[in-house]
């Protein structure tokens, strides 16, 4: 896969449901994880952002996609330097054990898009990534890892250049 040409960055979301809410026992190891992984992520090379929640260290008490639906929202500088963390890293322990708190989902729950440097997208942006990868399939808008499209496929797709308010 060609990397990107500077000037653009890799957003991500995935979304994942609940079993059971986040202080059931049943997902305290999930919870015990995500101050290691997300401080993983944060130093990890080609990291750019994350979304976390005002005044705390992780997004899993903003719920935009449903009461027991967590989201995580971060851009990365490249396709590789995402994978590499997210299949490379403590996180795939995480993704292995996923089964044991989360949901099997029966439609895509993971969306890559690109992004000019400098622009954070918003949750609301990144919904709608994911919802145009479900009902449409991949493409140089909305896609996945197994589908993959590179920043030049996807230039006519990018969002504003200005950087992003959040949530």
């Amino acid at each position: 896969m060609t990397e990107p040409a500077h000037g653009v960055h890799l957003a991500q979301l995935n979304v994942a449901t609940l079993l059971h809410p986040l202080h059931d026992p049943r997902i305290a190891p999930f919870v015990e994880m995500l101050d290691p992984v997300n401080s993983a992520a944060d130093g990890a090379p080609g990291f750019v952002w994350r979304l976390v929640e005002e005044g705390e260290g992780d997004a899993t008490g903003l719920r935009p996609a449903g009461e027991n639906v967590i989201v995580n929202l971060s851009v990365w500088e490249t396709r590789q330097a995402l994978w590499d963390f997210a299949y490379r890293s403590g996180h795939l322990e995480a993704m292995r054990r996923r089964r044991e708190w989360f949901e099997r989902h029966v439609e895509a729950h993971l969306v890559l898009w690109w992004v000019p440097a400098g622009h954070l997208p918003t949750v609301g942006e990144a919904l709608e990534r994911l919802r145009d990868l479900q009902a449409h399939g991949p493409s140089p808008r909305a896609f996945t890892f197994a589908s993959s499209y590179t920043a030049a496929e996807a230039a006519r797709h990018l969002p504003a250049a200005a950087p992003s308010a959040h949530p």
